[in-house]
């Protein structure tokens, strides 16, 4: 099924005002699989998985077991830098999101792709993996981490992209924060994921020029749309 997962991408768009829509995109498909089971299996129906692709403006995430100390300013400096702050319901600590980063919001049923949680962790931190090597970086998981990293068993270790999902009936929410352009000085002001002894970075760091964002969306959505769609088949 080449067709299975719906893709749109959001443009820039502030951060409530994107978690409001795609909560809306989950709840109405948890709530049709509720209506599914209850159902004749000729009046069900089946609602296609969805992947959002969006820019935030500056804001920093708090996932819910994550620690507020890990932000290390004040409300005031916050508004003096131009940021926001959401404590959200996600795994992991804290996190940065601005312009020049993919944010990326798979809606998935896991059941779709006969897969738990952790497997489907997997697969986007595969899907990172595989676009850094189409622009010729080898990239890794982190023991114990979860994310994409570079040089990951090194003093030098630094991540790219960063992961936090949710999961209700096993239907996803929330996804990944991948840095291409994106301003790493913001990262300053937290411990990222809550640590405090590792560092960041971007595409355009890593490759020393500013990188078209166009472009790699599109290889990063090839491969997310590839990699869950080979599951199903």
């Amino acid at each position: 099924m080449t067709d299975c997962i719906e893709f749109q991408d959001l443009g820039s768009m502030d951060y409530k005002i994107a978690w409001e829509y795609q909560e809306e995109i989950f709840k109405k498909r948890v709530n049709q699989k509720l209506i599914n089971r209850e159902s004749s299996e000729a009046s069900r129906v089946f609602l296609k998985d969805k992947l959002l692709f969006v820019e935030h403006p500056h804001v920093y995430t708090l996932g819910k077991s994550g620690n507020r100390d890990n932000l290390l300013i004040q409300d005031d400096f916050l508004k003096q830098i131009k940021a926001s702050y959401y404590h959200i319901d996600r795994g992991g600590d804290i996190t940065y999101h601005g312009p020049g980063q993919i944010v990326a919001y798979p809606v998935f049923d896991l059941e779709h792709f006969g897969i738990y949680l952790k497997q489907y962790v997997f697969g986007l931190e595969e899907c990172i993996i595989q676009t850094l090597s189409e622009f010729n970086i080898t990239a890794q998981r982190m023991d114990g981490a979860t994310g994409v990293w570079l040089d990951s068993d090194t003093a030098d270790a630094r991540k790219i992209c960063a992961i936090g999902v949710k999961a209700s009936r096993y239907i996803t929410m929330h996804g990944l924060a991948f840095n291409v352009n994106t301003k790493l000085d913001y990262f300053n002001y937290i411990n990222p994921c809550g640590f405090v002894d590792k560092g960041v970075t971007s595409l355009q760091k890593e490759l020393g020029k500013e990188q078209d964002i166009q472009f790699v969306k599109t290889i990063l959505k090839n491969k997310i749309i590839s990699y869950f769609h080979a599951l199903k088949d």
